[in-house]
């Protein structure tokens, strides 16, 4: 069982990216690639990522510990390449893919060195290690309810549950990649109100993990400061995001 069972029917709802943005996404990622790669996609999800490689007949796998994001995947594309696996042990064999895609997969992962080598084991000698993310303004209003958010837990909340370990793991990566680079894939206009953010939030795999109660107040505290800071749940803020990739290779 994964906690990303019980969110993945609603997991698009507040999380998928305009089709362009998927589209040209997928473009950046082929772009650093040899021609024709084979594709792993670890942490696929309900295919928000992977849709455009699966419509376009890329050789491209997506994996998931979720079964319900499998499913929600499979119900997308239902000739997707998907397999239900943990990335800490791949069912792969060594130098299997000429790319791997991480995807905001660090949130609460704790093991997230040993996924890290499995990543590597199965790159080829001239692979690239793909890690993305979607990003909000420093200043937007996501990343004010962020901020407010995370001090609430912080005061409600096991440290352990409130850590992200993707900071840890690109410094790692950037201390045994051969090669660094960024690279901007898309940016679209977005629209965003405290009220999403909430109901986001709510719903999200890694908030689940805390205790009702917690879960409960933090998320009052957090609508009675957005009222305060916004005059409203339902304040509308247009937003620029972008969706990055950070690009690692090895010497092997």
């Amino acid at each position: 069982m994964s906690v990303f069972d019980a969110v993945a029917p609603q997991f698009d709802r507040h999380r998928a990216l305009p089709d362009a943005a998927a589209r040209a996404v997928r473009a950046a990622v082929l772009a650093t690639l040899p021609v024709r790669p084979r594709v792993l996609d670890l942490g696929a999800g309900s295919g928000r990522i992977g849709w455009p490689f699966v419509h376009a007949q890329d050789d491209y796998v997506g994996v998931d510990l979720s079964f319900g994001m499998v499913q929600a995947f499979r119900q997308r594309c239902a000739s997707a390449a998907l397999v239900q696996a943990d990335g800490c042990a791949l069912p792969f064999a060594d130098r299997a893919f000429d790319g791997v895609l991480l995807v905001q997969i660090f949130g609460g992962l704790k093991k997230w060195r040993t996924l890290i080598d499995e990543t590597v084991r199965v790159l080829r000698p001239q692979g690239a290690l793909l890690l993305g993310r979607t990003r909000t303004p420093d200043g937007g209003s996501d990343a004010r309810m962020k901020r407010q958010l995370d001090l609430i837990l912080n005061g409600n909340a096991p440290p352990a549950e409130t850590g992200n370990a993707r900071a840890l793991a690109e410094l790692h990566l950037e201390e045994r990649a051969a090669t660094v680079s960024d690279i901007d894939a898309a940016t679209w206009d977005a629209t965003r109100t405290p009220r999403d953010f909430i109901d986001r939030h709510g719903g999200g795999a890694r908030f689940s993990r805390l205790p009702a109660d917690v879960r409960a107040r933090a998320l009052r505290q957090l609508a009675d400061w957005a009222v305060r800071q916004f005059g409203s749940l339902d304040a509308r803020f247009p937003e620029k995001h972008r969706f990055t990739l950070r690009v690692f290779t090895f010497e092997r």
